[in-house]
């Protein structure tokens, strides 16, 4: 289980291990799935949509995921709504009140295969994710692996795997999102974006509270 990180001269640590999908559609709308297995919240998932008009909008199952979220990134709405998640071989679906989406992921990629054999234990270590920092802005236009959040928080990335998405399709507000398309402009919840191209990235997030 994830833990609440302490130690006497820093600032408590809150670590979530999971998935997080981000992908464009012809619409406009921007999508990022975060499907956390493991949380100081239990396994939840939730969403995270930037529209093409730039409304920042926060799907989240209960009231205590979605005021740990909008605290930590900016958002212009925030619903609570059941978030479910289904995922059959590299089809995913999800469920979010107003959303509904499918998205399909193919094959690992030479990068792909290098952070899949990144050791848990090391992903999970701030100083890696700082290390990482700089090639993931190289390789990954947009991502960040480390930077300050809301509320004076900091937050760390450390990538376990990346797979490509393939295909996507659903609609939003009954809307159809019209396919797969690049995430762009860059979502801008937090300090940095997704993957340009569409991707599915395992992931151990730790994220610094600030001081009471």
């Amino acid at each position: 289980m994830s833990r609440i990180l302490s130690g006497a001269r820093r600032r408590p640590r809150l670590r979530f291990d999971g998935w997080i999908a981000g992908m464009g559609t012809p619409s406009g709308t921007r999508i990022v799935l975060g499907h956390w297995e493991r949380s100081p919240f239990g396994p939840f998932s939730d969403v995270m949509l930037e529209r093409a008009d730039g409304e920042r909008l926060l799907l989240a199952p209960t009231p205590e995921t979605a005021d740990f979220i909008r605290g930590t990134y900016a958002f212009d709405t925030v619903c609570l709504v059941p978030v479910d998640v289904s995922v059959a071989g590299g089809t995913w679906t999800v469920t979010a009140g107003p959303l509904d989406l499918r998205f399909t992921t193919g094959r690992r990629r030479l990068l792909g295969f290098v952070l899949h054999a990144v050791p848990g234990a090391l992903a999970r270590r701030p100083a890696w994710s700082a290390l990482t920092d700089r090639p993931a802005r190289l390789l990954l236009s947009g991502v960040r692996t480390r930077g300050s959040a809301g509320a004076g928080r900091r937050e760390w990335y450390g990538a376990r795997d990346l797979r490509p998405v393939r295909a996507v399709s659903g609609s939003f507000q009954s809307m159809d999102l019209g396919g797969m398309a690049l995430v762009e402009p860059p979502v801008r919840f937090g300090f940095g974006s997704v993957p340009r191209k569409p991707a599915l990235t395992r992931v151990t997030t730790t994220v610094e509270l600030s001081p009471e």
